[in-house]
């Protein structure tokens, strides 16, 4: 708690200045005021904006066909794909991901992550850095809940954090990543469906909508007197933000890519809309929005892609339904932010949930691997054009430099300018629960 001394004097509302002055950190939703003014600083809210797009590969990829290829192992381990040279020296990745391979001097491939205990299908160890075990109250808090709660909106009429996933045959599939603890004020904007025609005035007045939003504040206020559960607070921030996007075209006009230069959207291709079976869609203009969204102000973009879980017949699946597409998509986007000079400030990363199996199953697949698994960085003002980690000769076991899910997210948040050490945010129990636990960032980025 912070004490602030000071004279007493009383005010309208019948709290006095001292009680003004005495804040305590729950009053900021596990904040004290110290903190909160140390956020906007480290963050350089005032002067900067870093940003954050992350890709779940829904159902996991499998890292020794994308960019760890095994070819001294044995027929029935190494599979079909051949490796090319990239942009980097020595750095070799799958022959399917040609676009990929032009940027990786602007990218780090991870060759070791791990953190899935257990290989169930799940987004959230990609989201949270964190397992599904062992939550605090309320549960814990993806990055994009996080960073709303701490770094708040760059533009009021913007939400800071935004989920491109339609809804998914499996949820987790098709989640944008969620609040957690920090509630609703914090969760991922999803802009899809008919949602979209939710975001504009339909026929009314800025007029019209001050008296409806008067009327709706003296209702809210009955109820916030007789509310004693907080949801009305919850409620409050979501007025404020729905109210913002109504009265400003910015939010409107970043999602309309009609608006971007058709050459630029051919770059990027349209993929696929539909879902795949029960995972999410290979929707190659998600990657164009978010690069949208983040330029008008947004700080952490989730958008989910395919169904990578490819027990049988995995490399017809990736080299004709899945590699090439993404491949498309995160080259062009990478290099997109490369051109327009965000790429010292945007962060990409592109994950799934953990690996797959060294050996080719009797039906031409790949199975659950959580022992270890892949990812790929690029931008963030990191130094790129380098491999951290190794696995051995298999691609079943780390040989060297072993990568938590929780060191990749202590690197997104220092690159989003948040200490991951510094902050603690408080649970649904009162309890102070770190960004990150004990992990620090990757000291080879730096």
């Amino acid at each position: 708690m912070l004490a602030i001394p000071g004279t007493a004097g009383r005010l309208c509302d019948g709290l006095t200045r001292r009680d003004m002055l005495r804040i305590g950190a729950l009053g900021f939703g596990g904040l004290s005021l110290p903190q909160l003014l140390q956020a906007e600083q480290l963050a350089g809210v005032k002067n900067s904006h870093k940003a954050v797009i992350m890709i779940y590969m829904a159902g996991a990829p499998s890292h020794q066909d994308m960019y760890d290829l095994k070819m001294d192992a044995p027929a029935e381990i190494r599979g079909e794909f051949r490796p090319i040279e990239t942009s980097v020296p020595g750095l070799q990745i799958c022959e399917h991901l040609p676009g990929l391979a032009k940027v990786m001097d602007t990218c780090v491939p991870l060759r070791s992550v791990y953190g899935s205990p257990s290989g169930d299908h799940d987004s959230f160890i990609c989201y949270t850095g964190r397992t599904v075990q062992n939550q605090p109250a309320g549960g814990w808090p993806s990055l994009g809940a996080v960073v709303s709660r701490l770094q708040g909106p760059v533009n009021a009429s913007v939400p800071p954090f935004f989920g491109l996933a339609p809804n998914t045959g499996h949820p987790p599939y098709g989640s944008p990543g969620h609040p957690g603890f920090l509630g609703v004020p914090h969760a991922a904007f999803r802009p899809s469906g008919p949602a979209r025609d939710d975001m504009v005035l339909q026929g009314m007045t800025l007029d019209r909508l001050g008296d409806r939003r008067s009327l709706l504040a003296g209702f809210d206020r009955f109820r916030r007197d007789a509310d004693s559960t907080g949801t009305m607070e919850g409620l409050d921030a979501l007025n404020r933000q729905a109210m913002e996007i109504l009265t400003s075209s910015r939010l409107v006009e970043a999602l309309d890519l009609t608006r971007e230069d058709p050459a630029v959207r051919e770059r990027y291709g349209k993929g696929d809309p539909k879902n795949f079976g029960d995972g999410a869609p290979r929707n190659l203009e998600h990657f164009l929005l978010a690069r949208r969204l983040v330029e008008a102000g947004a700080r952490v973009v989730t958008l989910n892609f395919g169904r990578w879980d490819f027990h049988s017949d995995n490399f017809g699946g990736l080299k004709n339904t899945h590699l090439p597409q993404f491949d498309q998509g995160l080259s062009t986007l990478i290099a997109d932010l490369c051109e327009r000079g965000l790429d010292k400030d945007v962060t990409v990363v592109a994950w799934g949930e953990f690996g797959r199996t060294p050996r080719i199953n009797a039906d031409g697949g790949r199975d659950h691997w959580p022992q270890v698994g892949g990812a790929l960085l690029a931008g963030g003002g990191m130094r790129t054009g380098q491999v951290i980690g190794a696995t051995d000769r298999l691609g079943g076991s780390i040989a060297e430099r072993p990568v938590h899910f929780g060191e990749v997210f202590a690197t997104l948040y220092k690159n989003l300018g948040l200490d991951p050490q510094a902050f603690a945010l408080r649970d649904l129990a009162g309890r102070p629960q770190p960004l990150v636990d004990h992990w620090k960032p990757l000291p080879e980025l730096v």
